[in-house]
């Protein structure tokens, strides 16, 4: 499982290190970059890129489906398969990093979610955790309605 919160700074050449706590959770050389949701970047294993890729293009009228496309073209599109050197890093393309205002020598935030990894600047990461704080409170709420629906 990937957890986690680390503060890392892109280096010149666009790199960023993948923590070895990360590194030794994950299986294989290269990892997927994509463009995620609320402006940050996903990383993926090979293995779940492919799932979320399934799930995007190959189902049943995906490539007529208006909704379908949108997410290919804004997910699968530009994702990348990027490999991790000897040191841990991967280079993030410079497309995908402009796309999330991820500049070289600035600040960034890695979030392990669970399955996959997120990549945000640091200053639009805190700004999406302060103006989000009601919907996290919602969806705690959420969740312990259900919780207790089930007992």
């Amino acid at each position: 499982m990937l957890t986690g919160e680390f503060y890392n700074t892109i280096d010149d050449k666009g790199r960023i290190l993948i923590p070895s706590r990360l590194r030794n959770a994950l299986e294989g050389d290269a990892l997927y970059v994509t463009r995620g949701l609320e402006n940050c970047l996903w990383i993926m294993l090979p293995s779940q890129f492919e799932e979320l890729k399934r799930m995007i293009v190959d189902g049943p009228g995906a490539m007529f489906d208006r909704k379908m496309r949108n997410l290919q073209r804004g997910m699968i599109a530009p994702a990348q398969l990027c490999e991790i050197d000897k040191v841990g890093r991967i280079n993030i393309p410079p497309k995908l990093r402009e796309s999330v205002l991820l500049l070289a020598k600035q600040e960034s935030v890695l979030l392990g979610t669970g399955n996959y990894l997120e990549l945000w600047n640091k200053d639009e990461y805190e700004r999406y955790m302060q103006l989000s704080n009601d919907e996290f409170l919602d969806a705690a709420q959420s969740l312990s309605d259900l919780i207790r629906e089930k007992n």
